[in-house]
């Protein structure tokens, strides 16, 4: 039983090797490609809300459902042991540059029935106290910069093990107050936006003689209209993202149960592209990749082929010219970042007796898309009706990295009452295949 485990983790260590490491026979390396972050508005959209999954490297796509479902995966929520579920989580953010920026959400689901259920959420992040100053650095005012999303949740089970799931959001993030800046009001931005989502559920499922449940999940998050905070401001694109997960919920013994997850991730926004500005014409000349002012549905096909490269440059500088008046563009590089913005998210669960859960997990992002590369570690207490998570981040891609120290709380209650918790496995069902 072991030795399957152990090929299981050499599995996944091996699937984060192959992203992580430069494409074979490119000839282009990590150090060859430029800083080429993607940003977007409200990215407090894709913070994790929870513990569980912020004690397993962010990897939550296909983990057994529970009240923070509806942020992961809400097909899953068919699949749930309980009937019901509240969950509340409150993170302190970014406390390597302050201490007063949190995130709170609060969740919860209820299946109707073997068919059909339904969850809601509310995220809220708050800012801090921020002071406002004119160009001379005189104080205008104090303003608590604050962002909020509502959720709402439905998810439809299809067969015996196949569900699909959906959510619509409404978005509203208010930082600046109304501030007029340089004789231009600014407002707060607003959005609607929409989740989709699919899982694949086999609580029969073996890896050798070792029994338990294999889930799949798949789900396109925050689809919405670009967001402005000014009537004359450029629109950004939500954080929309495609994830990916798969877990194995191993059966050890009566006692005994460990999960592994594995997620790949991807923001489904363009890619920045590289201009140069030409001073004869007063305006700037696209070098490589393409123009990010494109629609929604445009912008998500296009993330997936846009990414420039590395444009090749002389002696002096200059962006050297192929024959056809195109940018000469390193082989291989333009595959290399398109690479480089999956993320990778591996994580662990242990738990003992349904009552004890221990967590790891890994998180790892490209240096040239924001160089997030952390540990993940994480404890979980179940006694009755309540239980309790808490993870900690260590960040190992720099010391000074603001998620350095990351502390993440949860507290669950089972409004079944004290019946015992999945303790992280998705248990069996009695769907009728053929109703």
């Amino acid at each position: 039983m072991i030795n399957k485990i152990t090929i299981l983790v050499a599995f996944l260590a091996g699937s984060f090797t192959t992203y992580a490491q430069p494409t074979s026979g490119s000839g282009v390396t990590q150090n060859d490609l430029q800083l080429n972050t993607i940003t977007t508005a409200v990215p407090f959209m894709s913070i994790t809300p929870d513990s569980r999954s912020g004690g397993m490297g962010d990897a939550g796509t296909a983990l057994s459902p529970d009240g923070n479902s509806i942020y992961w995966n809400t097909s899953l929520l068919n699949f749930a042991k309980q009937k019901s579920e509240l969950s509340l989580s409150y993170t302190p953010w970014l406390r390597q540059l302050t201490n007063d920026i949190h995130l709170s959400y609060l969740s919860g689901y209820y299946r109707v029935n073997d068919k059909h259920s339904i969850a809601g959420a509310l995220r809220y992040f708050s800012l801090g106290e921020i002071t406002f100053t004119d160009p001379s650095g005189n104080v205008i005012r104090d303003d608590k910069p604050s962002e909020f999303e509502v959720t709402g949740g439905y998810a439809f089970r299809l067969s015996e093990r196949l569900s699909i799931g959906i959510n619509g959001k409404f978005v509203y993030s208010n930082l600046t107050g109304g501030l007029t800046v340089q004789g231009v009001n600014t407002k707060a931005g607003v959005a609607g936006a929409s989740d989709i989502s699919f899982s694949y559920f086999n609580d029969d499922a073996k890896i050798g003689k070792t029994s338990g449940t294999y889930t799949f999940g798949a789900t396109i998050n925050n689809i919405g209209n670009k967001i402005a905070y000014s009537q004359l401001g450029s629109r950004d694109f939500l954080p929309m993202n495609l994830k990916i997960g798969n877990s194995f919920n191993a059966d050890l013994d009566k006692y005994n149960k460990l999960l592994f997850a594995f997620d790949l991730q991807k923001l489904l926004v363009p890619t920045p592209a590289i201009y140069e500005f030409d001073p004869s014409t007063n305006s700037y000349n696209l070098i490589s990749g393409r123009t990010n002012d494109v629609g929604v549905i445009s912008g998500m096909l296009q993330s997936f082929y846009d990414a420039p490269g590395v444009a090749l440059k002389d002696e002096d500088g200059d962006y050297i010219l192929n024959s056809d008046g195109s940018y000469q563009i390193k082989k291989g590089s333009k595959l290399k970042e398109e690479l480089n913005e999956i993320n990778i998210a591996t994580g662990l669960e242990y738990w003992y007796n349904n009552v004890l859960a221990i967590r790891g997990g890994f998180f790892y992002e490209a240096k040239t898309k924001g160089n997030r590369q952390y540990l993940n570690f994480g404890v979980g207490f179940k006694y009755n009706m309540f239980g309790i998570d808490i993870s900690y981040l260590a960040s190992v891609s720099g010391r000074q990295s603001p998620l350095a120290n990351t502390l993440r709380f949860t507290l669950r209650l089972n409004l079944d009452g004290g019946g015992k918790s999945s303790g992280g496995s998705t248990p069996k069902t009695d769907i009728d295949n053929t109703k």
